[in-house]
């Protein structure tokens, strides 16, 4: 059969036709002009009127309200037992799956299952989507120029802004960041300032994940590498408190006043332990107190920064050092710009203080162990930066040049043992890479106009977190460069160290050496002079004449040496430093040969 549709309306009903055609104008209405009216008015020369043959339309602008999103967690638990089986006892889970595996509803659900299981397998066993392709290719390196690039920026969701002192990473991943924010600035803090410090998804910068409330406001602020939830902050009113970001934004627990530190508590360290609950905290008041979080009454073990262990003469620290495979040693740079190495088990109290390493004249504001060389730690202070060796205590093996600006905190980078990074305070981060160069960092980016203060690496390298002087926290992508380790990267390293730790050895025992002889000349001259009181006065004053001729000498020439290191404008920077660095190699060396001659 076949179907014919038939239309029961006439086309021209569809819709109104237009019909045209030409006919003669007609004259529907006519207006006279009014001679009066014309005074009134002005004519318009030239007449020009723009016309458009489509609908005017009104501008009009809209702004819409930003929508918030938030991330919420979720704790999951083993669901799907019955309520007198404990999923937590073996024996009870192994009897009740032997009950229900005997159920004949069991066996046929898992045959029905089993056919649509089977065709999932075999697709996933027909194509690896997983396969390297390349896997024999070898890449070519590619020598490109070291770069970074801004990739987020957490900024003080605050009116009245605090500097960022102390960032932390998320130790399962780079997914969040913990920030503790504080003015440092005695008294200077008005009283509407929030105390608040927070926790940022890395994805999210416009609103913090987590807020934590302490008492005070925070200096320091440190993830629990054991137990992702716990977080350990040291307040600036000596306090230390712990957050578990599962029970809210209070913290869970705070060490009480009187047994807290005098000054504000600006490191915390956990401490490799088998419960994961211990810790240990130092502040400018000259205190090491250590703590179990699980009963913050009362420290477990105190310790002082002094030979003697006098709390009077204690010195204060700003920064700790811990390496966990050293788990009863640490070290702590100090105000005075001393770098004192602990043992906290030490037999008697003077041999707690294990050794002193003095270089910087002025506070130590980052300490920090070479993660593949642990006998070699990098020290941040005054204008320049220091690498150490354990073996020596007079003298750094390896500086930075002398900065225009000061220094306030830096760090080795966790993949790469030539590779640490310096922030400051005119809003620069510095990546050096001393196998590459030595006298001049890698790279020098312009991070922000206000001071850094805080610095934080991720643990793959990749990612570099700087807190500034406005609570505003910077996140930076490094290049390729910067975080893959080199093939011979670790031998060269090692044998770097080790060839600036001799040429010190050297240098010091020549210095020694030279100490010993003139004070086995001046013990001679006092025998003589025994002999003869005008004999040893007479040398007495030749000896002071010859003292002030000799630096008044000294005086001069430096002053020389200066002015000729001043650039011309033609000159570049680089150019003179480098000569001067030569220099100063050339006079080391000249100044040896002249010694040996005279012995």
């Amino acid at each position: 059969m076949e179907i014919v549709y038939v239309y029961t309306k006439k086309r021209s009903e569809f819709g109104r036709q237009c019909n045209f055609s030409d006919r003669a104008a007609e004259l529907h209405v006519d207006i006279a002009p009014d001679d009066h009216a014309l005074e009134d008015f002005i004519e318009r020369d030239p007449v020009d009127i723009g016309i458009q043959c489509v609908q005017e339309m009104s501008e009009h602008d809209a702004n819409t309200e930003r929508f918030e999103t938030g991330a919420r967690g979720i704790n999951h638990t083993e669901g799907g037992w019955p309520k007198d089986i404990n999923p937590h006892e073996v024996e009870q889970v192994t009897r009740y799956r032997k009950k229900v595996e005997k159920d004949e509803m069991y066996i046929s659900a898992v045959l029905q299952l089993g056919t649509s299981m089977e065709h999932c397998i075999k697709q996933n066993n027909a194509i690896d989507i997983y396969e390297e392709y390349f896997e024999d290719v070898n890449a070519e390196a590619i020598d490109e120029a070291a770069s970074a690039k801004t990739i987020n920026v957490f900024r003080d969701p605050n009116e009245i802004k605090r500097t960022a002192t102390h960032i932390s990473w998320f130790p399962d991943g780079p997914r969040k960041l913990a920030v503790a924010y504080c003015n440092l600035q005695f008294q200077s803090t008005s009283p509407d300032t929030s105390m608040d410090s927070y926790i940022w998804d890395v994805e999210n910068p416009n609103k913090p994940e987590t807020t934590l409330k302490p008492v005070s406001p925070l200096v320091c602020l440190e993830y629990n590498p054991k137990d992702s939830h716990i977080l350990l902050g040291g307040c600036y009113n000596g306090q230390i408190a712990y957050w578990d970001t599962r029970k809210g934004s209070q913290p869970v627990e705070l060490t009480p006043i009187e047994q807290s530190h005098r000054d504000p508590a600006y490191k915390t360290v956990w401490i490799q332990s088998k419960t994961g609950t211990e810790c240990f905290s130092t502040s400018t008041d000259g205190q090491v107190l250590w703590w179990d979080i699980r009963k913050m009454g009362e420290p477990t073990d105190k310790m002082y920064l002094d030979k003697k262990q006098e709390f009077a003469n204690a010195q204060g620290a700003y920064c700790l050092e811990y390496e966990p495979t050293m788990p009863t040693k640490f070290m702590t740079g100090t105000e005075q710009g001393n770098i004192i190495s602990c043992n906290r088990k030490a037999k008697t109290p003077l041999d707690k203080i294990a050794a002193t390493f003095t270089g910087h004249i002025g506070p130590v504001y980052a300490l920090q162990r070479n993660p593949h060389f642990t006998k070699n730690f990098l020290s941040i202070g005054d204008w320049c930066a220091r690498i150490w060796s354990e073996d020596i205590r007079e003298s750094s093996i390896m500086w930075t040049k002398q900065y225009s600006s000061y220094l306030t905190d830096g760090c080795w980078s966790p993949i790469r043992p030539a590779v640490f990074f310096l922030t400051k305070m005119d809003g620069t981060l510095d990546v050096w890479d001393i196998i590459f160069k030595q006298n001049n960092p890698t790279l020098t980016l312009q991070v922000c106009d206000v001071p850094l203060y805080s610095l934080r690496v991720q643990e793959q390298g990749k990612l570099v977190a700087a807190g500034s002087q406005d609570g505003t926290t910077t996140l930076l992508e490094l290049s390729e460069g910067l975080y893959s380790m080199a093939r011979n990267e670790k031998n060269l390293v090692t044998a770097m160290f080790e060839r600036e730790t001799r040429r010190e050895k050297i240098l010091d025992a020549r210095h020694r050496e030279i100490r010993l002889k003139e004070r086995g000349k001046t013990e001679g001259s006092k025998a003589e002079g025994e002999e003869g009181e005008k004999p040893a006065e007479e040398e007495e004053q030749y000896q002071e004449e010859d003292l002030y001729a000799k630096a008044e000498k000294e005086f001069f020439s430096i002053i020389e040496a200066e002015k000729k290191k001043q650039p011309t404008p033609s000159q570049d920077f680089g150019d003179v430093e480098k000569k001067s660095s030569e220099e100063d190699g050339e006079e080391k060396t000249n100044g040896h040969a002249e010694t040996e001659n005279k012995d």
